[in-house]
């Protein structure tokens, strides 16, 4: 008996064999050590039972399905890269970015206004701000065939950012038509030298000059020295009056400005009045830049809150305050409809008052502005980021209590006083 319960107790245990031990060998427990004048007996085999349930062992271990390779992990990678590949070339086909694509998945807010616009003065033409430097130079290449004398000086003054640069040309250009004019007898100053040093470090290089040149009368001569110059037509000697104009008209011309489009809007009277939605155009920095510097300043508030002094908070402020271009504005009017418009961070409180008075019906009527909280926008002189109306805002406007009580008593029916072409556009905020 004694015999058989040890051949089933070494059985159980070859089963159960950890690794790095060999199946052909059953695996024992340490055994006291023998006794000396006991003889240690000799090892039996395994039974033909043990021996049969290693091989079912061994062979469920190779049936036993194995784990998910390591590359499991970069194939997730590479599904989740298709997947924004083929979320942002889709987002392409619709004129849409990545983030405007996520944003319409999301369900997020239309913006409260879908831009910043600028009008061509010498066109006329409504575009975006990115492409109002295309249309300035389209718009001047055209006006060559109505006038080149004024198209070339709009090209120097508009496309040449150096401002001090201009100045210095065009004062030397002018010098140069000057003494033609004064001194029409002398072929020396109907000549300019394209090689001089005065001319390409003044002239030469700014865009528009050499246009300026050939409308008002030059042309390019090699003379005998084989030297280029710059020779006044000799048809010229008898209009030296238009020349004399054409000096006037460069030294006194601005720079043309495509001219910021108010995007005047009129809304119904709406809840949602105080909530905006701004493109990235009305900022100065990116969307990650702005992102980026949100989560950074929300992590020092509190700690800065503490340490920072009143000089170092307007300072911020300041810097803050410069992060904006442009601002959309608001007046809320009492009867609850809503004046929008899009102004410069930069301009002056004057120019909304002066954007609501166009707006009016009678634009006589005395009324004030209320910054938000209440406060009165009484300087009018003040910038809009002085005042913190950026990068977007909404006020009130408030009638002068006695004019109007007089304009009610003698009108025959209350009416909104915004003008009837704007309130026939009247939208609704969403």
């Amino acid at each position: 008996m004694r015999k058989f319960f040890q051949e089933i107790k070494a059985d159980l245990k070859f089963k159960t064999a950890g690794p790095g031990q060999k199946l052909s060998e059953p695996s024992r427990a340490p055994r006291e050590k023998p006794k000396a004048e006991v003889a240690p007996k000799p090892r039996q085999a395994p039974t033909d039972e043990a021996q049969r349930a290693a091989a079912a062992a061994l062979a469920r271990l190779e049936l036993k399905p194995k784990g998910k390779a390591p590359s499991s992990s970069q194939e997730a990678i590479k599904n989740q890269v298709r997947k924004e590949l083929m979320a942002e070339a889709a987002a392409s086909e619709k004129g849409l970015s990545t983030e405007e694509k996520e944003q319409e998945e999301k369900g997020a807010a239309a913006p409260s206004v879908s831009g910043v616009y600028f009008i061509c003065p010498l066109s006329g033409a409504i575009v975006r701000k990115d492409q109002k430097e295309k249309q300035l130079r389209e718009a001047i290449q055209a006006y060559f065939s109505v006038d080149p004398v004024a198209a070339s000086i709009m090209e120097i003054h508009t496309f040449n950012k150096d401002r001090e640069k201009v100045r210095v040309c065009v004062e030397t250009m002018a010098k140069y038509l000057d003494n033609i004019y004064l001194h029409p007898e002398e072929e020396k100053y109907r000549k300019i030298k394209l090689q001089n040093k005065v001319f390409q470090e003044r002239i030469s290089c700014l865009e528009g000059t050499h246009k300026f040149f050939q409308a008002v009368g030059f042309e390019t001569k090699t003379l005998p020295t084989t030297e280029e110059f710059y020779v006044l037509k000799e048809e010229m000697l008898s209009r030296l009056e238009e020349l004399k104009g054409s000096k006037e008209q460069l030294l006194s011309s601005e720079p043309v400005r495509a001219q910021l489009h108010r995007q005047p809007a009129v809304f119904r009277p709406s809840p949602a009045a105080a909530r905006f939605e701004l493109p990235h155009d009305f900022f100065n920095l990116t969307a990650e830049e702005l992102r980026r510097e949100q989560r950074l300043r929300t992590e020092a508030v509190e700690k800065a809150a503490m340490l920072r002094t009143r000089a170092m908070r307007e300072k911020d402020e300041q810097r803050e305050m410069r992060k904006y271009n442009y601002t959309l504005l608001r007046v809320r009017f009492p009867d609850g409809y809503i004046l929008q418009g899009t102004f410069y961070a930069r301009e002056s409180v004057s120019v909304l008052y002066s954007f609501v008075r166009e707006a009016l019906r009678d634009d006589w009527l005395p009324f004030e502005l209320l910054g938000p909280g209440g406060l009165k926008l009484t300087d009018e002189n003040l910038a809009f980021n002085e005042c913190g109306l950026v990068p977007s805002a909404l006020l009130s406007l408030a009638w002068d209590a006695a004019v109007m009580a007089d304009v009610e008593a003698a009108a025959e029916e209350q009416r909104s006083p915004l003008r009837p072409e704007l309130l026939a556009r009247a939208q609704t905020l969403s």
